[in-house]
């Protein structure tokens, strides 16, 4: 089913920079009415002067930490207050490590299934309301191709990526007949401050110099919304390195292995 944008009440989380903030600048010729959260005041601020300046004029925002129940309680309210409820909700924030599954602690695991998983389900479970009185609605899951192919070092990230995975093709069809969309988004590396803000780094993750820029991640993502897209897999190389892991899954995880064991032996040799 097609939707259109235009006018849409759409509540973005993770909106102050990245995938989160070129999201809410792709949505601005649509004139949406727009409920942006993050953290930092500072950057919302920012971003939502900037918004202005591009005629996108509804634009409130919420500070907080989305993992807090009490952000995701004011963010409901503020959306009734503020845009008489909600069209579509786009789960964006997320946070990510690296390293060993072996030498890291247990709060590294909590903390990334509470900020990608845990946090985008609770928020889900709170919109409901709102959403099934909404024009079209709609819930963006922004998930990972990592969430569909796991490989080393990111255990734990992997982990909460395929849950929201799960997670979202389970919900779409419970709630098919309630008229409310599901859409899995999952990029592959995407250049922004995504790996200057790990929660946990133990070894040099190394940013694929064929990274998706935000900008590039938005459009897409703006156009499978418009399309009535359950899925999309967002790059070339996510898509092929999805097949190759469906049609050959022994090849993967021994490609995988086999660089992992290369690049530990590099570090290694290289302090």
């Amino acid at each position: 089913m097609r939707r259109n944008l235009r006018d849409a009440r759409i509540l973005i989380t993770g909106g102050s920079s990245g995938i989160g903030r070129a999201l809410a600048l792709e949505l601005a010729p649509y004139q949406p009415r727009l409920l942006l959260t993050a953290r930092r005041e500072d950057r919302l601020a920012s971003l939502t002067q900037e918004l202005q300046g591009l005629g996108c004029d509804r634009v409130v925002s919420v500070a907080g930490d989305i993992t807090d129940p009490k952000t995701r309680e004011r963010l409901m309210s503020v959306a009734q207050q503020s845009m008489d409820g909600l069209d579509i909700l786009v789960n964006n924030a997320g946070a990510g490590a690296y390293g060993p599954f072996a030498n890291a602690s247990s709060d590294r695991l909590h903390q990334l299934m509470e900020i990608n998983f845990f946090a985008a389900v609770e928020l889900t479970r709170s919109a409901l309301p709102s959403l099934y009185e909404g024009r079209t609605p709609l819930i963006v899951n922004v998930g990972s191709v990592l969430g569909h192919v796991a490989v080393p070092n990111k255990s734990e990230y992997c982990a909460s990526k395929f849950a929201l995975h799960g997670f979202s093709d389970a919900l779409r069809c419970e709630l098919a007949g309630e008229g409310v969309d599901v859409l899995l988004v999952s990029p592959s590396t995407t250049s922004s401050e995504f790996f200057e803000r790990l929660v946990d780094q133990d070894g040099d993750p190394q940013v694929n110099r064929f990274a998706m820029t935000p900008e590039a991640v938005a459009r897409k993502t703006v156009s499978a919304m418009k399309s009535g897209r359950r899925e999309v897999i967002l790059s070339w190389g996510g898509k092929l390195l999805v097949l190759l892991d469906r049609v050959a899954p022994s090849l993967m995880s021994w490609i995988l292995s086999r660089g992992n064991q290369e690049a530990h032996t590099q570090s290694s040799e290289n302090p």
